[in-house]
């Protein structure tokens, strides 16, 4: 396999997807860079849904601690402000999802590790249009995606720097 410019009569993926036109191709090219964005948008939406699991389970603690800490001060006459700033703060128990959660974890990962295979098939027909147009994308999903707060009150909250590519995650 070498390096390659076709366009026209290049093939991808199946014998349906034969370029026949400049504009066929013009719309592969479009095609990949959205498939790309794609699975950037994944990415970030696996990362949202872990984080949005561990602030219900965060918040299920801190709400039953604030309602734990009211009532026994209340009850011995103190107030809650008083009784809250003696005590320390309960440990929060790791999270591990239920069922359902790690389901829904499991689907959105097959789907990321779905697309981004495909995304490596269409690299390997080494044609340098689709394969700048997979950079491409991964630029622009990066951009528009991946575009947050680095850290959250000195804690890193982005796993950018650990992970480049979705098959070493």
């Amino acid at each position: 396999m070498l390096f390659n410019f076709d366009t026209i009569d290049a093939c991808f993926l199946a014998d349906t997807w034969q370029i026949t036109s400049k504009g066929m191709f013009a719309g592969s090219c479009i095609g990949v860079i959205l498939l790309t964005m794609s699975l950037e948008f994944l990415r970030r939406c696996t990362k949202s849904y872990d984080r949005y699991l561990i602030q219900q389970h965060e918040a299920k603690f801190t709400e039953s601690d604030a309602l734990a800490d009211s009532g026994s001060d209340t009850a011995a006459g103190k107030s809650a402000d008083a009784g809250a700033s003696c005590r320390p703060a309960a440990a929060i128990p790791p999270f591990r999802p239920n069922v359902f959660q790690q389901a829904i974890r499991a689907l959105l990962h097959m789907v990321q590790f779905a697309v981004a295979y495909i995304i490596m098939l269409l690299a390997m027909y080494f044609n340098v249009y689709i394969i700048i147009c997979i950079f491409i994308g991964a630029f622009l999903g990066a951009f528009v995606f991946h575009w947050e707060n680095l850290t959250n009150g000195g804690r890193q909250v982005t796993s950018a720097a650990r992970e480049a590519t979705v098959c070493c995650a």
